[in-house]
């Protein structure tokens, strides 16, 4: 078969569907002999991107999301590529597209959480609209956990059926890089205490504001003995979280140190005390798993996605809706050396289950499933 990939968001700036796209890609190259793939790109990835053999190739998709030019624009290049197969790698997808397809569904958190992203009525409506027809007309549903196919089914009334869970993977050495020694870290980032650990997005669903509060409670009763660390990109639709840090007084504690780069974020994970993941809303949540990889304890909410990815007894967990819950759980973490190790002992064999070797390797069977049902 000749299979479309949509690339558009491929790369670290869309951390994890970024991930996603390009673990995709890199392993169908390594594990499928027989089709032959169209990635379909915007304008940097895919000046930088070397296809991984002569059965890929390019095509520039300069579209963003949510436009005129996904809707027309994207469309008219995939029909041009006459493809027997396109498997777009996140809900946005042209809806007059009608070749078969299937589609990956991270998570319904624009149903749930709609916050600040995108939130002119254009796109609120482009979004409902999107969503519903590309679950409609796909083929097949990859969902990345049991929790997102649930939502599918209830909120949009997905048939069962359709969708089909393959879970994200882990990648065996992290970002492929060697980690920044902690002394170098350290004064790259202006630390000098040991760090709890947030990585990504700053949005109200990941709860960051709830997380400061917390943190600031629990280091005051702590002697000011710790600090906390949040990546991400600063996002001035988000003024809520250096504002609470301004607010509570915690800007010599609390480090908002922007994008890292691929070797910092690996460095941060392994000098870390824990990786502490707040969040109201995830559909799979893969940082506590990278965590896990580099034998990082995590500390977890107890909500949504989050308790099936992480496991029974791997990650410690809390109410994301309670900041004395939250900051209970800091406590108790800091008090029991015991359960610190056993975190990272058994956070290390939890990683074990998931593989994105696994998961190409069932993506490759939908694909074929649908040549097969035609």
């Amino acid at each position: 078969m000749k299979i479309g990939i949509d690339a558009r968001m491929h790369g670290a700036s869309f951390t994890g569907i970024g991930r996603y796209t390009s673990e995709l890609i890199e392993h169908l190259a390594k594990q499928d002999t027989q089709h032959e793939y169209v990635l379909f790109m915007r304008k940097e990835p895919f000046e930088s991107f070397k296809c991984p053999s002569d059965r890929f190739k390019k095509v520039l998709a300069d579209f963003p999301h949510y436009s005129f030019g996904e809707q027309f624009g994207f469309n008219k290049v995939l029909k041009k590529e006459n493809l027997d197969l396109m498997h777009f790698t996140h809900f946005n997808a042209p809806i007059f597209y009608n070749r078969p397809f299937v589609v990956t569904i991270h998570d319904l958190t624009l149903s749930f959480f709609p916050g600040k992203k995108m939130n002119h009525i254009f796109h609120r409506i482009a979004y409902h609209v999107v969503i519903r027809s590309v679950t409609s007309k796909a083929k097949k549903i990859i969902a990345v956990s049991n929790h997102t196919k649930k939502d599918l089914m209830e909120t949009l009334k997905v048939p069962e059926e359709k969708i089909i869970v393959i879970y994200n993977g882990v990648s065996a050495k992290f970002g492929g890089v060697e980690p920044m020694p902690r002394q170098e870290l350290f004064k790259a980032l202006g630390l000098s205490r040991p760090y709890f650990l947030y990585t990504g997005v700053w949005r109200d669903h990941k709860n960051l504001v709830g997380l400061i509060r917390a943190f600031a409670k629990f280091n005051e009763e702590t002697g000011r003995q710790y600090e906390l660390v949040l990546t991400g990109p600063h996002n001035p639709s988000y003024h809520e979280v250096p504002d609470t840090v301004k607010k509570l007084g915690v800007e010599k504690s609390v480090h908002l140190v922007g994008l890292v780069s691929e070797q910092n974020i690996y460095s941060l994970y392994l000098n870390a005390l824990a990786y502490v993941f707040p969040s109201f809303y995830e559909g799979f949540g893969l940082p506590p798993l990278e965590a896990m990889q580099c034998g990082t304890p995590t500390i977890v909410s107890n909500v949504s996605a989050i308790p099936e990815i992480c496991g029974d007894g791997n990650s410690l967990y809390f109410d994301p809706y309670n900041i004395d819950d939250i900051k209970a759980k800091l406590h108790e973490f800091i008090k029991d050396a015991t359960l610190r190790q056993r975190l990272v002992e058994r956070g290390k064999e939890r990683v074990k289950f998931f593989s994105w070797d696994k998961m190409v390797t069932k993506v490759l069977e939908v694909y074929n499933s649908v040549a097969t049902d035609g």
